[in-house]
């Protein structure tokens, strides 16, 4: 970003090229017009470790593996982390830029790259060594040795290089869908070397509780690999103080790449500037990356660096209609649609656009962009309520009806759309509870029970309530006033005479409307969402290194788990299958089984993004999971929530772990020997006496 001082504006224009589906986004090896539109590196735990590597390498480290894989998906940074090292190899061995020009040249070549780049690094260094460079950017591609499967060609290369001491060194992205397919192939063909190395590989990029080390790979001290989907793009990197998340917002909102805000062509009423002023101060900032890490921890999905490019253009500059994607000016969009707005009074038939300019620019700021579901499904019964009503002049009610029903079709950017889905389901603040406390000021708060109170008696009375703090924009208090307007035109006798069912219905919608428009606009910058405060609590035990609130879960697990001292195991079904009647049932009564912390994983791993637990004991134990749902269903039921009330997700996942623990348990005599079965419902227990078994009746469980 430094170049852009002194220089023009380039924002938002540039934001537009930052989405994955655009020339920015997509990173192409030694080409500086790709993939990192922010210009400066995002540093991560992973680059740390590769330019150790490449300093260990060139200093002739005995230790040092030879062999890297970089593991992940599409978006995660293997293409810069390669280029990266490569860089940082070149200056280590005092190439003076030979080797990245040599390596460049082969990656522009002409006719298409071959599936492995070579270089003589040693030859290139100012000291000549023997050092033999080989680059696999996508372990995907087959070019010059076409008709042999990527899969091969991976078994290929590790077999000729693993255990091997010589010159040569191999870096590879590799996709986890080519290692399994490298693995089936090694097991069909019984190659037994690579099947060895393939396993060791799939179980160290795994997010397993018992997953080994990846650096080195355990047994394969020549070789490392690292999961490049595991680490958070939220969480700073150890060392460092912000994340890499936190550099890319600020990049994005630098000042000298924008105009002052109110000098764009929209003026005051520009939200993408209007974005970027809130965005560029620390705490709207940092209770963006708040939501943006919490929803990772509830979704168990992590923001990759394309999504993270894609995210800041589409909150900073639209997702603009593809008439105007190719003008690619987010500002000349916003004016257009303030000039719509502006005419709106002086057209006997205004456009459906002009009638929805007003909704399109107030949900365009990045509070409306990131929480951006309506209720799409009245948009019909609207229509009707106003045909009835006989307001299809009044320009406000029809553009919410356009509105709504322009929102059924497919309009969020497809490369970020189900992530955004799924955000509004977990975090809305439109669902926060009421009795939240929203900052408005740095003196002031507001309980969102207040705002709602005066938004439910009429818009007019919210707006009062709510302008007084100056946190709305003006295109969001421009909206709310259109809407006042038509609420209140909805109150007068004259109107409501005839149809008040349907004047109410409609009223309610335009009250429900303004209230969701003023919390998202609110909430957002204070990070204020449903269930923050478990949330909050979640995320503590999920980055606490050294595991002691985990400790307190796993106490609250292990009630969930057992029935008070007995853990039962049902011998008349299997997994999956429905109770017989309960005269039919027999169970069988084992001690409680204890639950605690999954052992700390050593070094060698990247922090885990899930932690473990451990139930059961010796050739019984099994770990599972701390999703988040398991851990608000503990809290909640802490509050008073029946067991009978836990989400589906939560109840399969103690049914499976006491399905995976009844197996080993039904075989394990030690505790058999402090077991007894349960028959039907009447009480009957058969027990272990010193000659044999004896039945006895129980108290009947209630």
């Amino acid at each position: 970003m430094n170049e852009q001082h002194g220089a023009q504006p380039t924002f938002p224009r540039a934001l537009v090229d930052w989405a994955g589906n655009h020339a920015g986004g997509v990173k192409r090896l030694f080409d500086s017009h790709s993939g990192r539109p922010a210009k400066d590196l995002l540093k991560t735990n992973l680059l740390v470790r590769l330019e150790d590597w490449a300093n260990a390498l060139a200093a002739g480290n005995p230790a040092c593996p030879r062999v890297v894989l970089l593991v992940g998906g599409p978006g995660n940074g293997k293409t810069e982390a390669i280029e990266s090292t490569i860089r940082w190899l070149d200056a280590s061995l005092q190439c003076d830029g030979r080797l990245v020009d040599e390596l460049a040249r082969s990656f522009h070549r002409v006719g298409g790259i071959p599936r492995v780049v070579t270089a003589d690094a040693g030859v290139l260094s100012r000291t000549p060594r023997d050092l033999r460079l080989s680059i696999v950017q996508d372990a995907t591609a087959t070019v010059g040795r076409e008709g042999v499967p990527a899969a091969s060609l991976l078994i290929e290369e590790l077999d000729g290089l693993v255990g091997n001491h010589g010159p040569d060194v191999y870096l590879c992205c590799v996709n986890r869908g080519v290692l399994d397919d490298a693995l089936i192939h090694a097991l069909d063909n019984g190659l037994d070397a690579p099947r060895k190395v393939l396993e060791a590989i799939t179980r160290a990029v795994s997010l397993a509780a018992d997953a080994p080390s990846c650096w080195p790979l355990a047994g394969f001290p020549g070789v490392a690999v690292w999961p490049m989907d595991a680490e958070s793009l939220l969480v700073p990197p150890a060392g460092e103080l912000t994340s890499p998340a936190e550099t890319l917002i600020r990049q994005a909102t630098e000042p000298s790449a924008w105009a002052p805000y109110g000098d764009c062509s929209a003026g005051a009423k520009c939200p993408f500037c209007y974005s970027q002023s809130l965005l560029s101060r620390e705490g709207p900032r940092n209770a963006l990356l708040q939501v943006l890490r919490w929803n990772e921890l509830g979704s168990g999905k992590r923001w990759s660096f394309r999504d993270l490019f894609s995210l800041m253009s589409y909150l900073l500059s639209g997702h603009l209609p593809a008439r105007d994607e190719q003008h690619g000016d987010p500002c000349a969009w916003a004016t257009k649609l303030i000039e719509l707005d502006a005419g709106l009074s002086s057209t006997r038939r205004p456009a459906k656009q002009a009638m929805t300019a007003a909704f399109r620019l107030a949900t365009a700021s990045y509070q409306h962009a990131l929480f951006h579901r309506w209720d799409r499904d009245v948009a019909l019964a609207l229509r009707g309520d106003v045909k009835e009503l006989g307001l299809e002049e009044d320009t406000t009610l029809m553009g919410l009806q356009h509105f709504l029903h322009d929102r059924r079709a497919p309009y969020l950017p497809a490369t970020i759309a189900p992530l955004l889905e799924g955000l509004v389901d977990l975090l809305d603040p439109a669902l926060a509870s009421p009795d939240s406390q929203v900052a408005v000021s740095a003196k002031s708060t507001v309980m969102l029970r207040d705002v709602d109170i005066r938004f439910s008696r009429s818009i007019q009375e919210g707006i009062e309530f709510i302008r007084k703090y100056h946190v709305l924009s003006p295109m969001e208090l421009d909206l709310l006033k259109k809407l006042a307007q038509s609420d209140e035109r909805l109150s007068r006798p004259e109107v409501r005479r005839k149809r008040p069912a349907a004047a109410s219905r409609v009223q309610q919608l335009l009250r429900d409307f303004a209230g969701r428009l003023v919390r998202r606009s609110i909430c957002v910058r204070s990070s204020v969402v449903p269930d923050a405060s478990i949330l909050a609590a979640f995320q503590t035990v999920v980055e606490d290194d050294k595991q002691h609130r985990l400790y307190e879960v796993a106490d609250q697990v292990e009630q969930l788990l057992n029935n008070g001292a007995d853990f039962e195991v049902s011998l008349t079904t299997t997994f999956g299958q429905p109770l017989p009647p309960s005269q039919r049932q027999a169970t069988l009564v084992v001690p409680s089984q204890h639950v605690g912390v999954s052992p700390q994983r050593g070094s060698g791993r990247p922090q885990s993004p899930i932690c473990f637990l451990e139930v059961g004991s010796g050739a019984s134990a099994q770990s599972i999971a701390l999703t988040y749902d398991l851990f608000k269903a503990v809290k909640e039921l802490e509050r008073g929530l029946s067991p009978a009330s836990l989400p589906r997700t939560v109840v399969a996942l103690l049914d499976t772990t006491r399905a995976r623990l009844a197996g080993p348990i039904v075989r394990d005599q030690e505790i058999l020997r402090r077991s007894k079965m349960r028959i039907g419902a009447d009480g009957t227990v058969i027990a272990k006496a010193w000659d044999g078994f004896v039945s006895r009746t129980e108290k009947a469980r209630q």
